[in-house]
């Protein structure tokens, strides 16, 4: 047997060992696959064609560039840069992790079409200081962008990832020596940094034929005296609570709060159920993620912003909302910054 094939039946054969693998597909925490859409499917249809709203920004969004501050070392040891979407640099004690890296255009399989970015990358890829890791939470378009793993690949950083997900990667130039695939509750340490993928409610999958073929994950990243949380996509689900106990405090959470809607409560979080997980992780300091870069929900553009800060203050959570590619370490933020309202004009 060749290598190719051994790789593709070991990676088949971890994934049927699985937990969450059953009749040939993935499975959330509570067993069957999420319901995409709670009750009928004609009041969200009903909003799509009908809804009057202002899902892109009606102005260019301020972008800044960080790579003076990135050039400087970190005083606290934690220091974090958000790229937009669910892309975040985040450097530990020295070490430097890039979360679903999308640099493309587009969060779509094809370049002529799907939701385009309402800002530029604020560096591109060879802009990055050297990285010690690449992690992946899952293989949806807005996650898992191909020519931006194809670019990755011929700087042969390793790139960790749930299972399954490394046959896309392998097909995409990653050397398969460079995967790390793992399980829930798996850890690995890659580049002196742990990672320990942990339970989230999603689904996978680039097509029809792929619908949760692949595992999805949330992730624990620590370095040696640094720990974060990284939620990818996921629903609210009792196992935040356990995912606090088992491995926080957390110095930083990391939470999706964007293209989400009430009939998809099982999928996404949204801002309420961001700070419900957040209060289960056991709080700190909350970075939302997953919003204002692509127009792939039916709300404004700016509302998870501006729900999350309102209920925030109501529950007196501890939020921190940078500006695209703002390099900052949280121990040093006093207070969120509602940058957006500059673009979004009175609400």
């Amino acid at each position: 047997m060749n290598d190719s094939r051994r790789r593709k039946g070991l990676r088949l054969e971890r994934a049927r060992a699985s937990a969450q693998f059953k009749d040939g597909k993935f499975e959330n925490p509570s067993g069957a696959g999420p319901t995409m859409i709670k009750g009928s499917t004609l009041p969200v249809l009903g909003e799509f064609f009908f809804r009057r709203g202002r899902r892109e920004p009606p102005a260019p969004l301020p972008v800044v560039r960080p790579h003076e501050t990135w050039a400087r070392q970190s005083d606290t040891g934690l220091r974090v840069t958000w790229l937009g979407h669910s892309t975040v640099l985040l450097e530990l004690d020295g070490r430097r992790v890039l979360t679903d890296p999308v640099f493309g255009e587009r969060a779509s399989p094809v370049s002529f079409a799907g939701p385009l970015r309402f800002h530029p990358v604020p560096a591109a890829l060879d802009e990055l200081p050297p990285l010690d890791a690449v992690l992946l939470s899952h293989d949806h378009f807005d996650h898992l962008c191909a020519p931006t793993i194809e670019a990755l690949a011929r700087t042969r950083v390793p790139i960790v990832t749930p299972l399954g997900v490394g046959a896309l990667l392998e097909a995409l130039g990653v050397d398969p020596a460079r995967i790390t695939e793992l399980d829930w509750h798996e850890r690995a340490e890659i580049g002196g940094v742990r990672f320990t993928a942990t339970p989230s409610q999603h689904f996978s999958g680039r097509g029809p034929t792929s619908r949760n073929a692949t595992l999805w994950a949330s992730w624990v990243i620590e370095a040696e005296r640094r720990k974060v949380f990284f939620s990818g996509d996921t629903g609210l689900f009792p196992g935040f609570e356990d995912i606090g106990k088992r491995h926080g405090p957390f110095d930083l959470v990391m939470l999706e709060v964007g293209a989400y809607h009430p009939a998809w409560g099982t999928i996404h979080l949204g801002p309420e159920n961001a700070l419900t997980a957040f209060e289960m992780l056991g709080g700190g300091t909350l970075l939302p993620v997953h919003w204002g870069t692509f127009n792939l929900a039916l709300h404004d553009w700016d509302e998870p912003a501006e729900t999350l800060l309102s209920l925030a203050t109501e529950r007196g959570a501890r939020v921190v909302t940078p500006g695209i590619g703002a390099a900052f370490e949280p121990e040093r933020v006093a207070a969120p910054t509602p940058w957006w309202r500059a673009v979004a004009g009175p609400r």
